[in-house]
């Protein structure tokens, strides 16, 4: 998917906004405060992830969320993206290879 300049543009605003929202936070200053009271020094780094979807016209939107919904199970296309970016496969997403094999007549190690 490319980003056109303003998007772009967005998402920067978007990042300073969220520094700016945590390095004024009143909380996290007093907890870091408390920490260097207990002869520590803080630093804090986050990272944050950021990701787009299009919005598809609603009838569409609705027809892909149910198709997605059968087809992989549980979770729709955007669960399975979530759960990648975090390093996290599912049986659907396994390979072949590498999924449990269900009642295979294998006895369980207890």
């Amino acid at each position: 998917m490319a980003l056109n300049q303003q998007v772009k543009e967005l998402i920067q605003k978007l990042g300073e906004a969220i520094h700016e929202s945590v390095s004024e936070s009143d909380q996290i200053s007093g907890v870091v405060r408390e920490i260097r009271e207990q002869g520590f020094d803080v630093l804090l780094m986050l990272e944050a992830t950021i990701g787009l979807n299009e919005v598809a016209e609603e009838s569409e939107e609705v027809e892909s969320d149910s198709g997605d919904q059968a087809a992989e199970g549980p979770f729709t296309h955007n669960d399975l993206n979530f759960l990648r970016s975090l390093r996290i496969t599912t049986e659907e997403q396994a390979p072949p290879d590498e999924r449990p094999a269900l009642g295979d007549g294998t006895p369980s190690a207890d």
